[in-house]
């Protein structure tokens, strides 16, 4: 029997994972604690909760299709906040709602892509950006990144070959955290620009960014449109996860061709979702910036924390968003110590081999740890667990 490119691509590591937990029994005074998944645990604030449950009972539009592209208010008012947040022009017809960022993602491949064709992934690489490009039948071409999990754009120039059709960002990074310099995203824009090629750059935790200001100046470059495809996801501001909302911004004729996949896989993005996405726009600014305050003391706690795992040998390789990105100091592969932690020290983390190609030996040294589930004392009590551990 054929293998088919779903079969050859690896299992959803998150849910890898959770299958370690199976059969191991954690004591009351030593629960588990689980940094392996980036997305927020709890609902989303009352205020939000309590207008979903009025929409979904009053307006008889929450349980129909909709706009293959989204609803043309929450499409508006994206535009609107993408402008205000990135000193830029940009206007509905450039928007385009998803059922969240990871079919952003997918839906812009499937436009821009054919089989065999190929897609730059700086590495450590988003693993669901890597399972759909193997999916689709779409080379996954690897940029290693040094210590400093910064993409190189010179050596991204060197990969460019005439099957390119995009190179993949994401910033704040995920697994890295780390935050991608305004001129280095530009170097980047420019690259492809000139090569002919898209750029997607993923923001899905733009929101967490710790610096003031535009993060890029993506947006106010000439015929932006026409090379940025910019990803969003609305699951983390307003913790929309199992709502599914996301994103894409980039030019209307693009958007034409992400229509017709969108249409096929979905035919719309769910109404509830979309209405909470626009009434937290609308209503939670506040919110959302107590929200990023807690994140940032959160990634502060960490760095005031990581001398006493450097002690022990462990290295900080990026902090940012919802991550810490560490290289451990064991002589162990990175996959066996996180199956051995959950056991051994009730911590659920995700090893670099997840991130990184087979043959990639930095990934065996590598962790991610998503935090925004634990407040200081809950990081407090993980750094602890992680100074005990020796193998």
């Amino acid at each position: 029997m054929t293998r088919t490119r779903t079969a050859a691509t690896f299992a959803p590591p998150v849910m890898e994972a959770r299958r370690w937990l199976e059969g191991v029994v954690f004591p009351d005074d030593r629960p588990l604690i689980n940094v392996s998944q980036a997305a927020p645990v709890d609902p989303p604030p009352l205020a939000l909760r309590q207008a979903m449950a009025e929409f979904a009972v009053a307006e008889d539009r929450a349980h129909l299709y909709g706009p293959v592209l989204g609803n043309p208010d929450l499409r508006a008012e994206l535009a609107a906040q993408i402008g205000q947040h990135y000193a830029a022009d940009v206007v509905t017809d450039q928007i385009a709602i998803t059922s969240g960022c990871n079919q952003a993602f997918a839906a812009t491949i499937s436009a821009i892509t054919d089989q065999w064709d190929e897609v730059i992934l700086p590495t450590p690489w988003y693993f669901n950006h890597k399972m759909w490009l193997d999916m689709a039948g779409v080379h996954a071409v690897a940029l290693e990144m040094g210590d400093n999990l910064l993409p190189d754009p010179e050596k991204a120039r060197a990969l460019i070959t005439d099957k390119t059709r995009a190179i993949a960002l994401v910033t704040p990074n995920n697994p890295g955290g780390v935050e991608y310099p305004a001129d280095l995203v530009l170097a980047f824009y420019e690259l492809a620009r000139d090569a002919g090629i898209r750029l997607l750059v993923d923001e899905t935790y733009r929101d967490f960014d710790s610096r003031s200001g535009p993060p890029h100046d993506l947006f106010r470059q000439p015929g932006w449109e026409d090379t940025l495809v910019h990803l969003y996801s609305f699951s983390k501001a307003y913790r929309l996860t199992g709502h599914r909302v996301g994103a894409i911004a980039t030019g209307a004729d693009l958007l034409a061709e992400v229509e017709k996949f969108l249409d096929t896989v979905a035919i719309c993005p769910g109404q509830i979702g979309q209405f909470a996405a626009h009434w937290g726009m609308q209503n939670l600014s506040e919110w959302l910036a107590g929200e990023r305050d807690e994140i940032l003391d959160r990634r502060a706690a960490i760095k005031e924390l990581t001398p006493s795992l450097t002690d022990k040998g462990w290295r900080l390789l990026g902090l940012g968003a919802y991550f810490a990105y560490f290289e451990h100091p064991f002589d162990i592969p990175s996959d066996e110590l996180a199956r051995r932690l959950v056991s051994d020290a009730g911590v659920l983390l995700l090893p670099g081999t997840m991130f990184m190609p087979p043959n990639d030996p930095a990934g065996k040294r590598q962790v991610r740890i998503a935090f925004a589930n634990l407040d200081r004392a809950g990081i407090g009590q993980l750094f602890d667990r992680l100074r005990g551990v020796s193998f």
